[in-house]
């Protein structure tokens, strides 16, 4: 099922450019062949308007097309070049091509104006040239190093002592990281929100306490794959890190329900939890979140197979605004869970249950009946349900906001029922996939045809 974290963009004081940026290629591209169709317009625009605007249009453009801007006139490069155009870079496109020397080129020409940096994937990237851009870009909010896999705690180090204002940081699979990295930023960067620290191998339970101490503020915290940590280290963040909005602790498999438990009590405002491959949690997990944390809005449990129709029936009595639930592999679940979402969840917009073997057609009509169904529910996955038919489809089309619908290894899903729900909800994608025929049998009472591949041998 899709990750429905708001991780990458979670944190963001520049809406304008996030807008822009989700459209703007083609924008970018059409200023620029407007400012660069020849250099007599270009200096025609250097004469009509001030430096102050020219600066402001150019804020607008990515990475590539300030350089091409920079090649247009001396002018050109100033303005291009210029701190304040470089606010927000990322270098994803360039990872390849990436090495220390660019990132320490980077961090003196920006300095101070440098909010926000991607460095993912670029995986030359070394200590000392991070050291560099510590020293210089310490306003830096956002920094994301994932993938970065030649960075070891000297760099944390280097963070920790120079960027007092870092928000938001991603290390996901840094492998050399240690709780070292972790102790340098609870030292260093007090206004820390957000950390990805997923499949770093490294870190235990001590690093998540000394996170949880230093940085009270957290709202985000990834740590997907993370082995080393169990319930201890989640008890740390239970008791300091109240604002906690946002947790991942997919494949962690040591956890059991003290963790989720303990995480229930201290943060109450916990609104997206993952704990998919968290095998060793039971209902009593899902009671506890029940109780207490009624702010939940996305909660993904792929692969909890201890989790039973009475532990979603405990879920669901306080926890009304969940929207995205992924269930896939909650192999104990029945169309009882399903009746329990219909009347509790009316906001429910995205439910996977893949794998769910034991859930039928009176469960999908119960659900595609409820209020939640027909006014919200867009995406509903059903892979490898093999009680699920074309009943199910027929009851489906009440369902207007439904957009995507999966139906891999459906074997009772036929193509006519799923033209019969097309033809009704026009839009909607499905994704099925139908084995081919099995091609008739050999007429006469000759003796078998051999195959191609033994008529060859």
């Amino acid at each position: 099922m899709t990750n429905f974290l708001p991780f990458n963009g979670g944190i963001n004081h520049h809406n304008h450019h996030n807008h822009f940026n989700s459209h703007c290629r083609t924008r970018q591209e059409l200023v620029l062949m407007t400012l660069t169709a020849n250099v007599e317009e270009a200096t025609n625009i250097n004469k009509k308007l001030p430096k102050e605007l020219l600066l402001r249009i150019f804020s607008y453009l990515d990475v590539l097309a300030l350089c091409r801007c920079a090649q247009v006139s001396k002018y050109w490069n100033l303005l291009a070049l210029d701190g304040s155009n470089w606010q927000r870079v990322d270098l994803f496109i360039f990872q390849t091509d990436v090495e220390g020397q660019v990132v320490e080129n980077l961090s003196r020409r920006c300095g101070g104006f440098l909010k926000s940096l991607s460095l993912r994937g670029c995986q030359s990237v070394t200590d000392g040239a991070l050291k560099v851009f510590a020293q210089h870009c310490q306003n830096i909010e956002i920094l994301n190093m994932s993938g970065c896999k030649r960075i070891t705690d000297i760099t944390c180090q280097s963070l920790g002592r120079y960027c007092s204002k870092l928000v938001q940081l991603h290390l996901d699979s840094c492998a050399f990281i240690t709780n070292s990295s972790l102790r340098a930023l609870s030292e260093g960067c007090h206004m820390m929100e957000a950390v990805d620290l997923s499949w770093c191998s490294q870190i235990t339970d001590e690093g998540l306490e000394l996170l949880a101490t230093g940085c009270p503020r957290l709202k985000y915290l990834i740590c997907r794959g993370c082995q080393q940590f169990t319930d201890t280290g989640f008890q740390y963040i239970s008791r300091k890190c109240s604002h906690l909005s946002t947790l991942n602790v997919q494949g962690c498999a040591s956890l059991t329900d003290e963790c989720i438990i303990s995480l229930s009590e201290g943060c109450l405002q916990l609104r997206s939890l993952c704990v998919s491959k968290c095998s060793r949690l039971t209902d009593a997990s899902l009671v506890a979140l029940g109780q207490t944390c009624h702010e939940l809005r996305t909660l993904e449990v792929a692969g909890c197979s201890q989790f039973t129709d009475s532990g979603f029936q405990a879920l669901t009595r306080n926890c009304h605004n969940l929207e995205r639930m992924d269930l896939e592999e909650c192999v104990l679940i029945t169309d009882a869970t399903l009746g329990h979402l219909a009347m509790q969840c009316l906001h429910l917009s995205k439910l996977s249950l893949s794998h769910c073997e034991m859930i039928t057609d009176d469960g999908i009509r119960h659900l595609s009946s409820s209020p939640c169904a027909v006014e919200s529910l867009t995406v509903l996955e059903l892979d490898n349900c093999p009680l699920i038919s074309d009943v199910s489809l027929d009851s489906l089309i009440s369902c207007h906001s439904l957009q995507r619908i999966e139906l891999y290894d459906c074997q009772l899903i036929t193509r006519a029922g799923i033209r019969r729900l097309k033809s009704h909800l026009p839009d909607i994608k499905v994704h099925a996939y139908f084995a081919p025929a099995t091609p008739p049998s050999s007429v006469g009472g000759g003796r078998q045809r051999y195959c191609r591949c033994c008529t060859l041998l």
